[in-house]
């Protein structure tokens, strides 16, 4: 199982942390450890002190694939999800400065929560669903997959050329703007739409 995330995906959270418009979807992994296990709270690790909460529209691949036409890539996928992609925002930034990767800021174990899923057939558009992260009872990020620059299925088309999808692989589709610091004792809860999909505190 990987996770399969998606930077740079909605233009309000390019602008926000003033960066290059991408030409192209930016790809990037986190291991299976990266997931925060059910039930469980979220560790601040002793190596940031700026972890970013990226709230982020998933699916899970159901077959094996590769080199997917976008025009297929529905039927790859039968369940939605919302998760966090976790980021170690100074120590992201220093990897950059530097040209290098950013796995240490990104792919820390914990850094990943998975949600509830859903199954697809609950919506009707796929391009349209309505997402948000609550911060302590406030909305901090909230958006919809309408927004994205590239959707769902373009997304699948794009990194199977790159990576051979297998049963039970997740997509992070990418953050709108609104991320932010979590602090100790923040309690953070995602929705697609009005339904709780998961709920975290902070330690």
């Amino acid at each position: 199982m990987k996770l399969i995330c998606i930077g740079r995906n909605y233009t309000d959270h390019i602008k926000e942390l003033e960066n290059e418009k991408p030409t192209e979807p930016v790809v990037f992994l986190k291991p299976d450890t990266a997931i925060l296990l059910k039930k469980q709270p979220f560790f601040i690790p002793d190596f940031s002190d700026d972890i970013h909460h990226e709230v982020e529209v998933l699916v899970k691949i159901n077959k094996v694939g590769k080199h997917i036409d976008k025009n297929f890539a529905h039927k790859y996928y039968d369940e939605v999800g919302l998760g966090i992609d976790f980021t170690a925002r100074d120590l992201q930034a220093k990897l950059k400065a530097k040209g290098l990767p950013w796995e240490k800021a990104k792919a820390f174990d914990g850094a990943a929560v998975i949600g509830k899923w859903l199954p697809k057939t609950k919506f009707q558009n796929i391009d349209n669903i309505n997402f948000s992260l609550k911060r302590n009872d406030d909305i901090v990020q909230s958006a919809s997959t309408e927004l994205m620059l590239w959707k769902v299925d373009e997304l699948i088309e794009y990194v199977s050329k790159y990576f051979t999808l297998k049963i039970g692989d997740v997509i992070f589709t990418g953050t709108p703007a609104g991320v932010g610091k979590v602090f100790a004792n923040d309690e953070l809860k995602g929705y697609i739409e009005d339904e709780e999909l998961f709920s975290i505190k902070i330690k």
